[in-house]
């Protein structure tokens, strides 16, 4: 029950982000539902591949890469998604900030944490 709470709360705060970042657009609910799926997917398993060769330019900019690698992910779901879309890397780099925050704070506030 947690997982689908946790999902639809990603695809809320998609939404949510799409309505506070101008280059990002979300055509639907249910095309939220799907990109949070695949944004999900996207961390589980081609971040971290990602995260391993990248590390030098990471340790050098001490993790603030990072947060180049999740914009570059953010944009290439909007890229390959019809009906999200993600116009530029920094609107993505802006988005995946914005989505990770909304997301925290929703998940914060309505799943228990027992």
């Amino acid at each position: 029950m947690k997982l689908l709470a946790g999902w639809l709360l990603n695809a809320l705060a998609l939404l949510g982000v799409a309505y506070l970042v101008p280059d990002i657009h979300v055509s639907s609910l249910m095309i939220a539902l799907v990109a949070a799926a695949v944004i999900g997917l996207a961390n589980m398993l081609i971040k971290p591949i990602l995260v391993i060769f990248t590390l030098p330019v990471t340790i050098l900019t001490l993790g603030l890469f990072i947060f180049v690698i999740n914009g570059i992910l953010f944009w290439a779901v909007g890229n390959f998604l019809q009906g999200f879309e993600v116009k530029t890397l920094m609107a993505g780099i802006i988005g995946a900030l914005v989505y990770s925050v909304i997301s925290w704070i929703l998940s914060a506030i309505v799943i228990d944490k027992d």
